[in-house]
């Protein structure tokens, strides 16, 4: 927990159950409901777009990625380089150990001075080839880049929902705790007026220690989500204390398994991003190629000696007999086969994860119908039935404990359906590649 998280401050606040405590049996008092938790009006409350903005913005892992496009951008100034022209020159037949001989007279005759500049021309279009590549490899990179953004993405949705999973949770335990607080105090009384026996009341006692246990649960849930959310949109980019502005909810996805694989191939960045290695390794053999060619050297002297001033053209070549970048050349040349494999395998992953996305929504949709279709009510009318009945005395308590027990686990279990559908969507959104879903 960090400091100046309000949240652990209110899991901390809530009473410590000792349960080696003896009550009086003439006496019994009930389980003091534990004091509400010390809440604050957050600073900052931030739906999961907002979420997702922030995470884009700030998220430093994602901000080291997107330097790969800057670097990359950096080699194509580099490979778009002409070589540099060479300048040389000397001076000969100076008289260093006869000093005497020194004058302008021998100067002129007798020593000699040559400058002179010299260029390299590349042949086989090596800097556009070499441009090409670099920038095909820019392209690489947008997509790798793109396909973090789209991870990210669903890790701050899952995170998100979680958040949003575990705040549920928090306000069912309360009202679940408030609303068997005053089972208690029936209880008690009916003990004191001799209705119902130590035992039992010991047992409501021990069910209501449950629901103080599923708060802190709760609570410390809720700690850990928002903190895990916090690294993903960056610690500086919200307060020590925020919230989340969203809730558990069902939308149904009406779009079949087929528009959804062909969406998916249209838009998932990491198969965009194989297929563009394919382009980028095909551009990297017409390098190798061009490689293969010689380049032409080509300098002019000036020179002075003998009191004549001289030109030369000088030009050199190297003859490809024996290196002609052949092994390169095949090297490339089996690199555009990986890169093509690689592209056939990614494009056979994002069906794969489309397919599984697809019946893991199905799936989840499935069961939150099935929770909706009545076991919500009937649950919740089962407690109320038998919490009534009990109080007026017409029920066993084991069978007003089974409902209460029912009754709450079939509230956290509904929360938990509509918390996995939830991120069984976020999951669809992550396999086609973008969250606007047919």
């Amino acid at each position: 927990m960090r400091k100046g998280t309000a949240w652990a401050t209110a899991l901390l606040a809530l009473p410590v159950c000792v349960l080696g405590q003896q009550t009086p049996p003439s006496a019994p008092a009930a389980s003091p409901a534990p004091p509400a938790p010390q809440t604050q009006t957050p600073a900052m409350r931030i739906t999961l777009d907002e979420a997702i903005r922030l995470a884009l913005q700030h998220n430093h892992a994602l901000q080291a990625a997107r330097t790969t496009i800057l670097q990359n951008q950096a080699l194509e100034t580099t490979a778009n380089l002409r070589p540099n022209p060479t300048l040389s020159w000397d001076a000969q037949f100076l008289p260093i150990f006869q000093p005497s001989k020194f004058d302008a007279d021998y100067i002129n005759t007798q020593a000699q001075f040559d400058l002179g500049i010299g260029y390299l021309f590349e042949r086989g279009k090596k800097r556009q080839h070499r441009l090409q590549a670099a920038k095909d490899q820019t392209t690489v990179s947008r997509s790798q880049v793109t396909d973090n953004e789209r991870q990210l993405a669903f890790n701050v949705s899952q995170q998100f929902i979680n958040v949003v999973l575990a705040q549920s949770s928090i306000d069912f335990a309360r009202q679940d705790l408030d609303s068997f607080k005053k089972t208690v105090e029936i209880s008690e009384e009916r003990f004191k007026a001799g209705d119902i026996s130590e035992g039992d009341f010991l047992k409501i006692k021990l069910q209501f220690l449950q629901f103080q246990t599923d708060l802190s649960t709760a609570i410390l849930a809720k700690v850990q989500a928002i903190a895990a959310l916090r690294q993903l949109v960056g610690f500086e980019s919200v307060p020590d204390f925020f919230d989340v502005d969203g809730q558990l909810d069902y939308q149904p996805v009406h779009t079949g398994l087929d528009d959804m694989k062909a969406l998916a191939m249209r838009t998932r960045p990491d198969l965009q991003a194989a297929q563009q290695s394919v382009v980028a390794a095909r551009s990297q053999e017409l390098l190798a190629e061009a490689n293969g060619k010689r380049d032409l050297g080509a300098s002019f002297n000036y020179s002075h000696v003998a009191a004549t001033n001289t030109g030369a053209f000088f030009f050199n070549i190297q003859l490809p007999i024996f290196d002609r970048n052949q092994g390169e050349i095949a090297r490339t040349r089996f690199a555009i086969t990986q890169s093509q494999e690689q592209a056939s395998e990614a494009s056979q992953q994002v069906m794969t994860d489309v397919v599984d996305a697809f019946e893991a929504l199905r799936s989840n949709d499935q069961i939150v119908q099935l929770y909706r279709g009545g076991y919500v009510d009937a649950a919740q009318k089962s407690r109320d039935i038998s919490e009534y009945a009990y109080k007026k005395g017409a029920a066993s308590l084991l069978d007003f404990l089974d409902a209460e027990r029912s009754y709450r686990s079939n509230q956290l279990a509904y929360r938990q359906a509509l918390a996995s559908y939830m991120t069984a969507l976020e999951q669809m959104r992550q396999a086609v590649g973008t969250r606007n879903l047919p």
